[in-house]
């Protein structure tokens, strides 16, 4: 009678892709702790800080999926969601933080601060958890609540309170706006192209966050490039897409 191979199973996966998958979740993880520090510094008037420790958790968020891909987190730890350690952790990032910086610093008049950061928080809670947030052709679906750059930018330009209500507003509803927004390290159209701008644009911002509150004018203006070809490849992007349905 011939020898049966056992079936691999959970229990019998090598420990070294077990150890692999956890560090890839703490990696991921580690985002909670930036947003404490970047928090941290808020409260204690390191505006510096709190954009450094955002900028890192986005680093972090930029590469975590990449990493998770090949540990094959899902295949080897079925039991640990890591999408869902994301959410929370981007939640609290790019939306939260970003908000909390943005009142410290004065950036919204007292009378209004509290009904905007409350329909920030709102929209982008349910742009988390909206059934379409993701595309399966590797579109986000509705402005992905990059908060935490857009505020960056509103304080590095010292754009009235005023207007910086109108902008989040705007930004609010575009959250319900079904338009498909690039995925920068998953959308197959010029991926090379966007992740290497995009790389470049991140040293640039890593600059301008060392050298703030008066980074060099022309690095400000320069790190604009990234996010103008951004929005231009998502809008020609999304007028060529068919609708497609929720990953």
């Amino acid at each position: 009678m011939p020898l049966q191979t056992a079936k691999p199973n959970r229990i019998g996966r090598p420990a070294e892709l077990r150890h692999r998958a956890w560090l890839v979740h703490t990696y991921t993880a580690t985002g909670a702790v930036l947003a404490f520090i970047a928090a941290w510094a808020v409260v204690h008037g390191s505006d510096r800080l709190a954009l450094g420790a955002m900028f890192v958790a986005t680093i972090v968020d930029a590469t975590d999926g990449v990493l998770a891909r090949r540990a094959r987190v899902k295949e080897v730890l079925p039991g640990v969601d890591g999408a869902r350690i994301d959410d929370i952790v981007d939640y609290l990032t790019f939306v939260f933080v970003p908000m909390l910086l943005l009142e410290a610093a004065g950036g919204l008049h007292q009378t209004v601060a509290l009904p905007v950061i409350a329909l920030v928080l709102l929209s982008s809670m349910y742009g988390f958890v909206s059934p379409d947030a993701k595309s399966s052709d590797h579109f986000f679906t509705g402005f992905p609540s990059y908060w935490n750059i857009v505020v960056l930018y509103l304080m590095l330009f010292r754009v009235p309170p005023a207007v910086n209500a109108v902008v989040l507003l705007a930004l609010c509803g575009l959250v319900f706006v079904r338009v498909g927004y690039v995925y920068p390290s998953r959308t197959p159209t010029l991926r090379t192209l966007t992740l290497l701008l995009g790389s470049g644009w991140g040293i640039l911002l890593g600059v301008i966050i060392w050298m703030w509150p008066s980074p060099p004018w022309w690095v400000a203006i320069a790190s604009l490039v990234f996010p103008v070809y951004y929005l231009v490849l998502s809008a020609v992007l999304h007028a060529r897409r068919l609708p497609v349905p929720a990953r």
